[in-house]
């Protein structure tokens, strides 16, 4: 995990159950903006919490269909030459020359925030053709799955502090996590576990993903783009992202609350 900082202290007024008022400290998630620019111009900018951009990035040009595979990439850094702004939010991706990019509808769809990620900016038909369904024979216990909740939560430093953030994971078909992540923004945390496994050519075919809160239709999306054939959340799944993940052979699952479940699509791959 990232050592950036991701939460800061401030000083608030508590007012307690019987009125009285109190001076105390508290812990607030961080919230910045990334830039992310490829061979030197902008595509995108992302209200984001700080920690594990490189991965933010790398997920993000992965889930949008720029690039491919881990070998697309050149370079990834943040950048250290833009004297006009802070450089701690900007990430530089150097592709590969055979990669083209049409940074004409990049501009048009250059803005994302934290709570609504690609909201409006692709129609579901061209996403749909981005990407092929899922194919995988994995196959997860209940008994394994009904685990996971209270290892999200364990996984979740942040959050314990503020109780700010989002949060994503990836487990392995055995139950144990392979990496996770918090951001401010649903989608980022789920692009920071993709673009994780994606530079280390981790392959996601026999994962399940976990998110701390609900299902949108571009998460059912983002999963997709990263080849991961279950994804469960805490709460509740969106119309469009459980007709999405059926179309998709995807397993989508919801409400994962106290042994309990409601499994929307692909009930075949859990036992």
């Amino acid at each position: 995990m990232s050592r950036a900082t991701q939460s800061r202290q401030i000083t608030i007024r508590k007012l307690s159950a019987n009125q009285s008022i109190t001076v105390a400290p508290d812990k607030v998630a961080l919230e910045e903006p990334l830039e992310i620019r490829i061979r030197g111009k902008a595509i995108a900018t992302t209200m984001r919490t700080p920690g594990n951009d490189i991965d933010l990035a790398a997920g993000f040009i992965s889930t949008e269909g720029i690039i491919k595979k881990r070998s697309d990439i050149l370079e990834i850094a943040h950048c250290t030459d833009d004297k006009t702004t802070d450089d701690r939010n900007i990430i530089n991706v150097y592709l590969h020359p055979d990669i083209s990019i049409d940074y004409e509808k990049m501009d048009r769809q250059s803005y994302t925030n934290s709570s609504c990620g690609i909201c409006g900016k692709k129609s579901i038909e061209s996403l749909q053709s981005l990407f092929p369904s899922i194919e995988s024979d994995i196959s997860i216990s209940i008994e394994k799955l009904n685990r996971f909740p209270e290892k999200l939560k364990n996984a979740q430093d942040t959050f314990k502090q503020t109780g700010g953030l989002h949060a994503a994971a990836l487990f392995d078909k055995y139950g144990s996590i392979v990496y996770s992540s918090e951001d401010v923004g649903r989608h980022n945390a789920v692009d920071k576990v993709i673009g994780y496994s994606m530079l280390r050519e981790i392959d996601l075919s026999s994962t399940v993903l976990m998110v701390s809160g609900r299902v949108s239709y571009e998460i059912i999306q983002k999963s997709l783009a990263g080849k991961i054939p279950i994804v469960a959340a805490i709460s509740a799944p969106t119309s469009l992202a459980i007709e999405f993940a059926n179309e998709n052979n995807q397993t989508l699952i919801g409400f994962m609350r106290n042994n309990k479940m409601n499994i929307y699509t692909g009930h075949e791959r859990v036992h």
